[in-house]
C-alpha cells in the first residue's frame, strides 16, 4: 500500500469516525421523534435528505484533493438520507451535497481531469437510486451485508460516471485507479456501519416504546384487577353481625389471587379466598373468570359441597391454559354463627377466639380445576361471640427473608395472639410482621388476607 491510499484510508476513515458518532447521537435521541411527531411522511422525508445533506457538506469539507479529484466520504450523507428518508429525503441529500460540491470546485470546473461535474451528478443520482432500493426493499437493505454490497455498487457507479464525464479520459482513468480501492472500501463500510447504527438504535426504540405500553396496560389490569375486588366498608356488608377487611398485594403488577364476599341468602354471606396457580397476566384471567363461575354457583346453588363441584367442573371446561386453583369458601349463618366451609387444597385458616390462635382443622380436598367430576365434602364449624376467622394464601407463610428463610405458620399464629379481635388490626399486624420479617427483600408470590368476626346478636 502506497503513501498515497495511506493517506486516503487515513483521512476518510477520521471523517467517517466523526459521521458515526453524530449519526448515533441523533439515532439515540429524541429529536427525530420530536420532529416527526405529527407522523407526516414528507416531514421525516425532508429531515432525513438535510441530515444526508449536511453529512455529504462535511465530507466536502473534509476532503483532500488529488489531481482533479475531491476524495471524501461525501455520498454516505445522500445514501443515507435514501436509506430514511426515501427517494424525497435521497434526492435532497444528493442535491445539497453536489451543489456544495460545485461551490468549491467551482474555479477548477473547466479544468483538464477536474471530476467536479462527474461528482455532483453521481452524487445525486446515489441518493435517488439509495431511496428506490429503500421504498422497495427496505428489510433487505437493513441486512449489513446487503447495505454493504450496494454501497460498493454505488460508489462503482460513481467513479464510472468520472469516466465517462470528465475529460481526458486517460487523467480521469489515471486519478480512478489511484482513489478506487480505499474510496469505494471506505464508503461501503460507512453505509454498512450507518445501517447497523440506525437499525439498532431503531430496534431499541421500538422496545422502548413497547415496554411503556406494556407498562401502562398493565397498570390499567392492575386497577381492574383491584375493582373486581369487594369494596368493604362501613355499608358493605353492612350487618352488624360481622366485621370484615381485606387485604392482596400481587407480586407483579397482576397476580392470581383474590377474595371475595356476598351474600347467598339474605342471612347468609360467602367468603372465599382462592390462589391460582402461576404469576401475571394469565393468572389474573383465569382468577376473573373463576370467580365468576364460583359466585354464580354459590348464589344459585343451596348445598355448598354440589355449589362447589359443579363450579370445578365448570371451570374445567374452561382450562385451556390447564391451571388450577386451591380455594377455601365459606357459608357464613349471620343469625346462628354456623360456618359451613369447603377447603380444596387450600391454606387452613386461623381461627382466633379472645387471646387463643389456632389453625382451623379440616380436611383438605382436591384442588379447582384440576380434574372434572370431584367429589368435595364440606365441614362445619360453630362460632363464639367475637371469634375472628383469618384466611390467606401462601405467600404469606411463604414469604422470604434475604437468607431464604420462610416466614412460617408459627410467626403466623404469633399475629393472633395479642388479644386482637379487629379483623384491620389484626391484617395491619400479620403486614408489619412480614415486612418486619423479610427486611426488604423482594416478594416471589402474591399476598392475600381476608378476616372477618361474628358477633352474637
Amino acid at each position: 500500500m502506497n503513501g498515497n491510499t495511506t493517506l486516503m484510508f487515513t483521512q476518510m476513515i477520521g471523517t467517517l469516525a466523526v459521521i458515526l458518532v453524530v449519526a448515533a447521537f441523533i439515532g439515540g435521541s429524541d429529536i427525530i421523534s420530536k420532529i416527526t411527531s405529527k407522523n407526516k411522511k414528507w416531514v421525516y422525508s425532508v429531515f432525513a435528505g438535510i441530515m444526508g445533506g449536511l453529512f455529504g457538506i462535511y465530507g466536502n469539507l473534509s476532503s483532500f484533493q488529488l489531481g482533479g479529484a475531491r476524495v471524501s466520504v461525501r455520498d454516505i450523507g445522500p445514501m443515507l438520507a435514501g436509506f430514511t428518508g426515501g427517494p424525497i429525503g435521497g434526492l435532497i441529500a444528493g442535491l445539497m451535497a453536489a451543489i456544495h460540491r460545485i461551490f468549491i470546485g467551482f474555479k477548477t470546473i473547466d479544468a483538464p481531469g477536474d471530476t467536479t461535474l462527474a461528482c455532483a451528478i453521481a452524487t445525486t443520482l446515489i441518493g435517488i437510486i439509495c431511496g428506490i432500493i429503500s421504498l422497495k426493499k427496505h428489510k433487505i437493505l437493513e441486512k449489513p451485508l446487503f447495505a454493504l454490497l450496494v454501497s460498493a455498487l454505488m460508489e462503482v457507479m460513481h467513479l464510472s460516471i468520472v469516466l465517462i464525464v470528465t475529460k481526458p479520459f486517460d487523467k480521469a482513468l489515471e486519478t480512478v485507479k489511484q482513489i478506487a480501492i480505499p474510496f469505494i472500501a471506505v464508503n461501503a463500510l460507512g453505509f454498512c456501519l450507518m445501517i447497523i447504527i440506525i437499525t439498532y438504535m431503531e430496534r431499541q426504540r421500538n422496545l422502548t416504546i413497547e415496554k411503556s405500553r406494556l407498562e401502562s396496560e398493565l397498570e390499567v389490569a392492575s386497577v381492574i384487577q383491584q375493582s373486581l375486588l369487594p369494596g368493604i366498608s362501613n355499608t358493605y356488608p353492612g350487618r352488624d353481625e360481622v366485621e370484615v377487611d381485606g387485604y392482596m398485594k400481587a407480586a407483579k403488577e397482576v397476580g392470581g389471587d383474590f377474595y371475595d364476599i356476598f351474600f347467598v341468602r339474605p342471612t347468609k354471606i360467602a367468603f372465599v379466598i382462592g390462589d391460582v396457580s402461576g404469576k401475571g397476566v394469565p393468572a389474573a384471567l383465569f382468577m376473573a373468570s373463576s370467580k365468576i363461575i364460583l359466585q354464580n354457583c354459590l348464589r344459585d346453588i343451596k348445598d355448598l359441597e354440589e355449589a362447589v363441584k359443579i363450579a370445578n367442573n365448570a371451570i374445567c371446561d374452561r382450562n385451556e391454559a390447564d391451571m388450577f386453583i386451591t380455594i377455601w369458601v365459606g357459608i357464613l349463618d349471620l343469625e346462628s354463627g354456623e360456618l359451613n366451609f369447603v377447603s380444596a387444597g387450600h391454606n387452613a385458616p386461623v381461627l382466633s377466639r379472645g387471646n387463643h390462635a389456632e389453625f382451623l382443622q379440616e380436611k383438605n380436598n382436591f384442588v379447582v380445576a384440576g380434574m372434572h367430576g370431584v367429589e368435595y365434602k364440606g365441614q362445619k364449624v360453630q362460632l363464639e361471640d367475637n371469634d375472628v376467622i383469618c384466611l390467606y394464601t401462601d405467600g404469606v407463610t411463604e414469604a422470604e427473608d434475604k437468607n431464604h428463610n420462610l416466614f412460617g405458620e408459627d410467626r403466623l399464629l404469633n399475629c393472633f395472639r395479642n388479644d386482637l379481635s379487629d379483623p384491620t388490626e389484626l391484617i395491619g399486624g400479620v403486614r408489619k410482621s412480614i415486612n418486619e420479617f423479610i427486611n426488604g427483600n423482594s416478594q416471589f408470590d402474591d399476598i392475600t388476607m381476608l378476616c372477618f368476626k361474628w358477633k352474637k346478636q
